[in-house]
């Protein structure tokens, strides 16, 4: 197996029961970098995740690679980009972009002298007038790109939904008289306010109003965390 192709099972490849390890955020028609760069940075500013991949698409289009240590369900993945959307990319059109939970080919040929590959961020604007390559690029290039990045760890992907798809409050029922002011409502703290991973971690996994997937993700990371079996 050649080193692309290694780097690229480590983080790409499903899971063993099958779940998804690659999320692929796809923006583009016409290509726009600086879109894509906003996410790419909030992704580890605001979210905490390890820096995603990078990929020009052809179809004018950029791609962000998301790595999944243990992989996720579809739903969740939809929650993903869902959240990435409203957070970041609520003002551009719904068919510019796309969600893929399934890692296409790269580097592939998409069209005619037309050619995938993954870049690095300070060449990414380089190719906002031409979202491919004209020949195939090499492998050793691909691999190293690939090698510096990391899956997100359980932790980080409980944290990461927590912030993004928070969960709604039912609404109080109705008893026809005038409602008495109702003391707000707690709101759950977001990851930037700890200093400390295994209080937030305690914090996701005791919050009755957190999704029980969340809170026995931020479970599994604190057994992990604790080396236990």
């Amino acid at each position: 197996m050649s080193r692309l192709a290694t780097e690229f099972q480590r983080l790409y490849a499903a899971g063993p029961d099958g779940a998804t390890r690659s999320l692929v955020l796809d923006v583009g028609r016409p290509s726009d970098w600086d879109l894509l760069a906003t996410v790419w940075r909030g992704a580890q500013l605001d979210l905490g995740l390890p820096a995603p991949g990078i990929a020009i698409a052809g179809e004018n289009s950029y791609q962000l690679w998301f790595s999944l240590q243990r992989g996720c369900s579809t739903d969740e993945a939809m929650r993903f980009f869902d959240g990435l959307r409203a957070r970041y990319l609520s003002d551009v059109a719904a068919p510019r972009i796309r969600a893929l939970t399934t890692a296409p080919v790269v580097p592939a040929q998409v069209q005619e002298d037309q050619w995938s590959a993954f870049v690095a961020p300070d060449l990414a604007p380089v190719f906002v007038e031409a979202t491919w390559l004209d020949i195939p690029p090499g492998g050793e290039g691909q691999a190293d790109l690939l090698k510096a990045l990391k899956s997100i760890s359980p932790p980080e992907w409980a944290a990461a939904l927590a912030q993004l798809t928070p969960e709604p409050q039912d609404p109080a029922p109705s008893t026809g008289a005038p409602a008495a002011a109702q003391p707000a409502a707690p709101t759950f703290a977001s990851a930037t306010t700890f200093t400390d991973p295994r209080a937030f971690l305690m914090q996701v996994m005791n919050d009755a109003t957190v999704p029980m997937a969340l809170r026995i993700e931020a479970a599994k990371g604190l057994l992990l965390e604790s080396g236990s079996p």
